[in-house]
């Protein structure tokens, strides 16, 4: 009660603050499904080849499960808050593309790919969790905008001093060891375009000429994204790296777009996508055959010549059917020297069928769509530009590859992430989801005020 003629004055009670659910014993969860998921796909292949589970099982699965079980604690102390799925996914497929390649070397005893392979994911995991625990701030990166830029330019350029290697300028070989080098220079360019275009994203959507529907900035703010960009890709061209020219270029549109909000540019984007496949499927002799297996995959059959490898993927395709052949009993490797790299995944739809393939599909959908998430809950533009950057480089290389391989679009000869033999390439994916995991982490602390950073 109280006292009367004395004012009350009505206070508001705050309301506490609930800390967001972290989820790490999910992930721990997720992770041991996971590996126990990739030892049962070695074991399978043993089983099947020569009726007995093969040898190194048990190493496998212990140096598989000891270096997802490092990458965890390593998310759990510095990024407690990052999005549970992301780490299981990469475990998963990466558990997957070694038994793949391991099944692949049992066909090819003196060609072994697996023990290289392995190696190359423990480094990949190692940079995973030096990222983690070294980047505390996703947004320190945009300070090095020029500095990747450059970088990626002259990782792009290193190719050209060595020699082709079937019909393209993509590797550096020394002494045996070898590297691609685009495939670190698309995370640098990935940072510098978002970094660049979030610092300049009100000039690029409000300033400039309108042509037809696309809103074209002033050259002094359009040209050094575009001086870059053009760079890049006449340096792939002319390292007859269409697949990755095809990236770079779907990565600039989509960002620019993003940054803008202008539709105007994917129209603009597609015309001229459409307009240079066209032009180099006609002026490069390397690209122009496979076009033409692309548009008739049978024609060296009916010739007489048997069949190429895309015909190969395909039957392998085909006799896969909804459940497939079972691992280790397949056929896929008379596709012949890229069956462990740009064919991978025809073994995987050959012994794991339709429902295998969809599953494994879903997984990539899975790791673009949190990507994807935790960019739109970003409140900062570079976080937001960079998260969706890196979600759609696994899209669109997941796109151009399957599409490839099943006979969808012309091949261009790249890595499937995670799944296929590339050192690169797994070292790559895994930098990737180590940036997703940070940027899922910063995304989640925005709204959890008493997180620990």
């Amino acid at each position: 009660m109280t006292k009367a003629g004395t004012a009350v004055a009505a206070t508001e009670t705050p309301t506490p603050v609930v800390p967001l659910p972290r989820r790490r014993g999910i992930e721990l969860a997720l992770i041991v499904l996971a590996v126990l998921l990739s030892v049962y796909g070695y074991c399978a292949v043993g089983l099947a080849r020569t009726g007995a589970v093969p040898p190194g099982a048990v190493g496998y699965g212990a140096g598989l499960g000891v270096l997802a079980l490092l990458a965890h604690v390593a998310v759990r102390l510095r990024a407690p808050g990052a999005d549970c799925l992301l780490l299981p996914i990469g475990v998963l497929l990466n558990g997957l593309g070694l038994v793949l390649i391991y099944r692949l070397d049992l066909e090819t005893p003196g060609d072994p790919a697996a023990p290289a392979q392995l190696v190359w994911s423990t480094l990949g995991v190692g940079l995973f969790i030096v990222v983690v625990l070294l980047l505390r701030d996703h947004r320190v990166l945009q300070r090095y905008a020029y500095v990747s830029g450059a970088a990626a330019l002259g990782l792009l350029m290193l190719p050209i001093l060595f020699p082709a290697v079937n019909g393209a300028r993509i590797w550096v070989r020394i002494s045996g060891f070898s590297i691609q080098p685009g495939e670190f220079a698309k995370v640098l360019l990935a940072v510098f375009f978002a970094a660049y275009l979030a610092a300049n994203r009100n000039a690029l959507a409000y300033a400039g000429r309108r042509v037809w529907c696309v809103q074209l900035p002033t050259g002094r703010v359009l040209g050094p994204i575009v001086t870059v960009w053009l760079i890049s890709v006449g340096v792939l061209v002319l390292e007859r790296d269409l697949g990755t020219s095809l990236l770079f270029f779907g990565l600039f549109v989509i960002l620019l777009y993003i940054a803008t909000g202008r539709t105007g540019w994917i129209a603009l984007g597609l015309l001229l996508a459409a307009f240079g496949a066209v032009a180099v499927g006609w002026l490069e002799p390397h690209v122009h055959t496979r076009v033409e297996d692309w548009q008739d995959p049978f024609a060296t059959i009916e010739a007489g010549q048997g069949p190429n490898q895309l015909a190969q993927s395909l039957f392998a395709f085909a006799a896969g059917g909804f459940l497939g052949s079972g691992l280790g009993l397949g056929h896929s490797v008379l596709i012949g020297f890229a069956a462990k790299s740009d064919f991978i995944l025809a073994t995987a739809g050959e012994e794991l069928g339709l429902a295998g393939l969809s599953a494994i599909f879903l997984l990539y959908g899975l790791l673009v769509e949190r990507g994807y998430r935790a960019g739109l809950a970003l409140r900062d533009p570079f976080g937001r530009l960079l998260a969706i950057g890196l979600a759609s480089l696994v899209a669109l290389q997941v796109f151009v590859i399957a599409g490839g391989v099943t006979g969808l679009i012309p091949l261009t000869g790249m890595a499937m992430p995670f799944l296929a033999q590339g050192g690169s390439s797994v070292v790559t994916n895994w930098t990737i989801t180590a940036l997703l995991i940070r940027v899922s982490d910063s995304a989640r602390h925005q709204d959890d005020p008493e997180a620990e950073r």
